[in-house]
């Protein structure tokens, strides 16, 4: 059965969707199968991997308001061994219409159920916010990775992020997990920013990956060829850092002993 990843931070651009595009694409590389759940209204992910979405007849919204069989949704990439259900404009009223549903919490749980055989590793590209359907992808997910940009207010709000994890994890996803800390957009032409990947290494110890992603033109430039920099530009210093965060992260998940069940009470609360 698949590993479920939300990848979530309420703050905006500090590098969610391309985190989600770029660490699945290098995953596929590495013959992982990989499922990416575009559930930002913006649908960024969606269209960075090629998908048509102004063209969409039914997306992940018609899963999570008409129960539509989210196999149906499932489309393609260029990447071989990497797909995705897109997202839409739609999203945007989905928390409003199923507010009063029974058991609204895990609406998108019995959506990724239905996967969770099919696929490797599913990640859930999160909305910047704290609100119903990022709540559903936490408790959809079997752990959170986290992008911290490196920059002064990297860990601004990362204190309200954990407050709602532990109450995922306390009152509806128990087995949720810390997957890590994810520094990104790193300038190393920076004092700024090598201060603040200290001040997170030491605040954070264990949770922090160690691969760093910097700030690439390449990254930048590859969702406007609608593709990941994998395969955009397979020399750039960006696409080495997500595949060396791929081979980290399987380090993470495949060793034979792996170390798991990091408490989240370990995270700075700043």
């Amino acid at each position: 059965m698949g590993k479920v990843i939300a990848i979530a931070n309420q703050k905006g651009g500090v590098g969610k969707t391309t985190t989600a595009i770029n660490l699945g694409a290098s995953l596929a590389v590495l013959e992982k199968n990989i499922l990416i759940i575009d559930l930002d209204p913006q649908a960024n992910c969606s269209s960075g991997l090629g998908v048509d979405v102004q063209s969409l007849e039914s997306s992940i919204y018609d899963c999570i308001i008409s129960d539509l069989d989210p196999n149906d949704m499932i489309h393609e990439t260029d990447t071989p061994n990497l797909k995705i259900i897109p997202a839409s404009i739609d999203l945007v009223g989905a928390e409003v219409e199923i507010v009063s549903r029974f058991k609204r919490e895990f609406i998108l749980k019995g959506i990724v159920d239905k996967l969770k055989d099919k696929f490797d590793y599913i990640f859930i590209d999160c909305m910047p916010s704290l609100g119903l359907l990022t709540v559903n992808a936490l408790t959809s997910a079997d752990s959170v990775l986290i992008p911290v940009q490196t920059e002064i207010f990297a860990l601004e709000g990362l204190g309200k992020l954990k407050n709602t994890v532990k109450l995922v994890q306390e009152q509806l996803n128990p087995d949720l997990e810390i997957e890590g800390l994810l520094l990104s957009m790193y300038d190393s032409r920076l004092r700024l920013g090598k201060i603040v990947v200290k001040e997170v290494q030491r605040s954070t110890k264990d949770y922090v990956f160690k691969t760093i992603i910097h700030r690439n033109s390449k990254v930048s430039e590859a969702p406007s060829m609608h593709m990941p920099v994998v395969l955009y530009a397979i020399t750039s210093k960006g696409s080495a850092n997500f595949l060396n965060l791929a081979k980290e992260f399987l380090r993470k998940n495949e060793q034979p002993q792996k170390i798991r069940n990091k408490k989240v009470e370990n995270v700075a609360d700043q």
